[in-house]
């Protein structure tokens, strides 16, 4: 039997991916109930020691991701996405889901810059990019680089991320 927080947890990520897909955000309704109804879930099926397991993943989920927001690597719905994982699976398959996301998201970028036969190009970028910031001895030229990042919906990888973890826990 699949436990409930599973349930809650891919409810949560099913309706997620259907907004990012669709629109390339993932509204704060989703992700802000996601964390409160596992902290709910939690707190009622567990007491303190629920709550305390939820508000645990939570962070640890919104604090790693936050990382990768400031690198401009993910949206803020994302952050707030793991926030809600953390909340319904706690710290242990959050930390799994991220690496299996994130695993899934280069494989995805790999596949799509290959089929579009951009890999030399974005190579050279990349080079051109690490040589401006030894030379110039400045971010700069990697905060210019940013702009242009392959952009697609996280949850391409999330969802498939986050079956893995749930598959191999």
């Amino acid at each position: 039997m699949i436990p409930w927080e599973y349930w809650g947890c891919f409810l949560m990520l099913g309706a997620a991916f259907v907004t990012d897909i669709k629109s390339m955000k993932i509204p704060n309704a989703i992700t802000m109930t996601g964390v409160a109804a596992g902290l709910c879930y939690h707190s009622i099926t567990s007491g303190g020691s629920g709550a305390l397991f939820a508000i645990k993943g939570a962070g640890i989920g919104f604090a790693l991701m936050f990382v990768l927001y400031l690198l401009r690597a993910v949206g803020g719905g994302d952050v707030k996405l793991f926030a809600g994982i953390g909340a319904w699976l706690g710290t242990g398959l959050t930390l799994s889901t991220m690496m299996y996301s994130i695993f899934a998201a280069g494989c995805i970028g790999l596949i799509i810059i290959i089929w579009r036969r951009e890999a030399l190009t974005r190579v050279r970028r990349v080079a051109h990019t690490v040589l401006g910031a030894v030379i110039l001895r400045s971010v700069a030229p990697i905060k210019t680089a940013a702009q242009g990042q392959l952009q697609f919906p996280f949850m391409l990888a999330v969802l498939p991320g986050a079956i893995m973890s749930v598959y191999y826990f």
